[in-house]
């Protein structure tokens, strides 16, 4: 019997594991990188061990490390999450080579699905349907698709659509999959272009009892990770559905599976092909536990101590939609630093690994939180799932709100039509976001502004923003990109009541409420209304002296790690050349050259950190 589980991870799958812990009274053991020292998973533990060091190669993918912890807390179980280690079967064998109980797959079972390539031998020899490799040195066909060997997450993946990008791109990944996964290996399928992603859960336990309980369409990816998902998937047939659910019970018993797992398919149309077997729970596992009504780390933990699976899975009930939201920009490059407020309502589930005043590290994943909508119909789910995003305040990072809602409310998700390069498709995707800044959000923090004036000097509190004796101009607010007059009101507005965090106007009989929020003193105001969110930026009064920047400059779009520069100081380059590669939060980030030119300087080196904004190279266009 378990009595106190290490998870070996961090952020929102260790709070996850946690809460189920604490109903099952199983005593928690966290543990923590230094820039993890504050995060929710570590007050939440019983216990916490720290892992002196930033990186993940120190810290979360240290076995040795991981070991010594759970010999110092008394750990007597071990539990992986996802990501990390949860996939490694050396882990896995270090776990109960230790004495402790591992809940998980067995390690051969790990190790056959570890390597994709052995794994689509596994699964041919099963009768399960793949797709075919193609030989890197001389691929028979484009466009297609590189793959890391190891691991998962969309880490190790490029497509490659012609020759002359193969060699590139091949090496790339490479350098990618060793960085995640300490395994450089790849290989290649032909790309099956606007296939679905489709997996199946299944849960087996050690007595013979193989459960498949059913399928969630992840098909929306950027990057090659998944942002939205749903169980069951809209776009499927119920023939094609028992044929992935017979194919997903084969491939776990193939290679005597045990545990909570996800066998993965591409779907086009009745076309069925095996992508790759995760060993571990998914991210996107809420779904399926509110469709069937089961706790899946309970079900994993039970089956970990021996417990028999009933011969029957539960049946579906409902539907369920899950996004993921992440610290990103609208170009998908991850943001870090302070999260000011972060809070969803709703009649939604959201599995956060932050909470109001988190840092989000540049050290790892940006992703916040999963929320998660169950309805008796598709329909309702989402549109619980866009009321709750709409109604979240999200201050102090920027992130993926808007492109969550865009895709909720587009019509084709709307009808079901989506398929791999759904947000990669040309054009804009369409759909509802957050309203703009507009008129009256603007106003709105303008008024709140001029009373939080009022309020730092007292002796004005009962006068009207900006009284004159004898009035010459009208009272004006300046945001980037929108100007407002809040004194004399616009015609048909008027104020119900105005403070420094809440303002009510009224325009046209109608009353809209405003919540107003500013942190610091960089000018960004927050307003939260019922038709969305806006985020304003003050222009000063008296602005500081730019600093100068060179033209020319390439700054740097976040946080990282120099991992290669390219070119040095003198050389000629083309527009869209590579210039420099920068890692942050686990994945490559490629900074080309705008336009033809000479490279005048370059002011990083292989391995420096920069923050966001600072200067890597200078590139003179034309011919200097």
């Amino acid at each position: 019997m378990i009595t106190r589980l290490l998870v070996a991870n961090r952020g929102e799958i260790a709070r996850r594991i946690f809460r189920t812990c604490r109903s099952l009274g199983i005593s928690t053991v966290a543990v923590f990188a230094d820039p993890d020292a504050d995060a929710p998973h570590v007050a939440e533990a019983d216990l916490a061990v720290r892992l002196h060091g930033a990186r993940p190669s120190d810290t979360y993918l240290a076995i040795d490390r991981i070991i010594e912890a759970c010999a110092a807390s008394g750990a007597d179980a071990v539990h992986p999450g996802y990501g990390f280690l949860s996939e490694n079967a050396a882990f896995a064998q270090a776990v109960l080579a230790a004495g402790l109980t591992w809940v998980g797959p067995p390690p051969a079972a790990i190790e056959a699905m570890g390597s994709k390539i052995t794994a689509k031998r596994l699964m041919e020899e099963a009768g399960v349907p793949v797709l075919p490799s193609l030989d890197l040195a001389a691929p028979a066909e484009f466009p297609l698709l590189v793959k890391a060997s190891a691991g998962g997450g969309g880490r190790g993946m490029r497509i490659v659509r012609e020759a002359a990008e193969l060699a590139r791109e091949v090496e790339s990944a490479r350098r990618e999959a060793e960085s995640a996964f300490g395994d450089p290996a790849v290989f290649a399928e032909p790309l099956l272009e606007r296939a679905r992603h489709v997996e199946v859960q299944v849960l087996a336990d050690t007595h013979g009892t193989v459960w498949a309980l059913g399928e969630r369409e992840c098909s929306v990816q950027r990057r090659h990770q998944k942002v939205v998902e749903e169980c069951p998937s809209p776009g499927i047939s119920p023939e094609v559905r028992e044929r992935l659910c017979e194919a997903a019970v084969r491939a776990a018993r193939r290679i005597g599976y045990t545990g909570a797992g996800t066998v993965e398919f591409l779907v086009k149309g009745d076309r069925v092909a095996f992508l790759e077997m995760n060993t571990r729970l998914q991210v996107e596992h809420p779904v399926t536990e509110l469709v069937y009504g089961v706790d899946l780390v309970r079900l994993q933990l039970e089956v970990a101590e021996g417990v028999a699976l009933s011969p029957v899975p539960p049946k579906a009930s409902g539907h369920a939609v899950e996004v993921r939201l992440y610290a990103e920009d609208a170009d998908y490059l991850p943001q870090s630093g302070v999260l000011r407020r972060f809070e969803v309502g709703g009649d939604v589930r959201v599995d956060a690994g932050v909470e109001s005043g988190s840092v989000v590290s540049p050290y790892y994943d940006p992703m916040l939180a999963k929320v998660i909508a169950h309805g008796t119909s598709r329909s309702e789910a989402v549109r619980k799932l866009v009321t709750a995003l709409r109604g979240a305040r999200l201050h102090g990072l920027t992130t993926n709100r808007d492109l969550l809602v865009k895709v909720l409310t587009n019509q084709a998700f709307v009808a079901g039509d989506t398929h791999t390069g759904f947000l990669a498709a040309d054009g804009p995707l369409g759909g509802d976001a957050a309203e703009p800044a507009g008129h009256l959000p603007a106003l709105a923090a303008a008024l709140a502004l001029a009373a939080a004036n009022r309020r730092r000097a007292p002796v004005l509190a009962g006068l009207p923003s900006g009284w004159r004796n004898v009035r010459s101009q009208p009272r004006r607010a300046c945001f980037t990109g929108i100007e407002v007059v809040y004194d004399p009101l616009p015609d048909g507005v008027v104020t119900i009541s105005a403070e420094p965090h809440r303002v009510v106007l009224e325009r046209d009989g109608v009353r809209h409420t405003y919540e107003i929020a500013q942190y610091d003193e960089d000018g960004t105001v927050y307003v939260d209304h019922a038709g969305g969110h806006a985020e304003l930026t003050l222009v000063p009064r008296l602005p500081e002296p730019a600093e100068q920047i060179a033209p020319g400059s390439l700054l740097a779009p976040m946080p990282g790690s120099v991992l290669r520069v390219e070119v040095a100081a003198g050389d000629r380059v083309v527009k869209g050349q590579s210039v420099l590669v920068l890692e942050a939060m686990k994945m490559e980030h490629r900074i080309a050259a705008p336009a033809d030119g000479v490279v005048s300087g370059v002011h990083v080196e292989k391995g420096q950190q920069v923050e966001a904004g600072a200067v890597l190279a200078i590139i003179q266009e034309g011919n200097p």
